[in-house]
């Protein structure tokens, strides 16, 4: 079954194109890992420092390893200083609702 991750980032009010630019370049890689299936972003319409990473992975196991790998020194990221606060992760599994 799939799963539906959600990050959340707030970026620091002097970083806007330093952080689209520093996203997207994260995003590349996140795109290229075995199991995504999709990423998405939206910027918030009143917010464009509020960035929402929306990522699809074919399974626990998959997102589990991109974390894992995200938090080794190999995938390490410079995004966190970009950032005004710690971003929020937050997980959904696929429903047949």
């Amino acid at each position: 079954m799939s799963i539906t991750a959600l990050l959340d980032l707030q970026l620091k009010p002097d970083s806007q194109d330093d952080g689209y630019r520093l996203t997207h370049d994260v995003l590349t890689a996140t795109r290229a890992f075995p199991g995504c299936l999709r990423v998405d972003v939206v910027i918030d319409t009143t917010d464009p420092l509020h960035v929402m990473v929306i990522e699809v992975w074919e399974s626990m196991a998959a997102d589990a390893a991109y974390r894992a790998w995200r938090a080794s020194p190999e995938g390490a990221s410079n995004l966190g200083s970009v950032l005004a606060a710690a971003p929020m992760l937050t997980k959904f599994e696929s429903s047949e609702l």
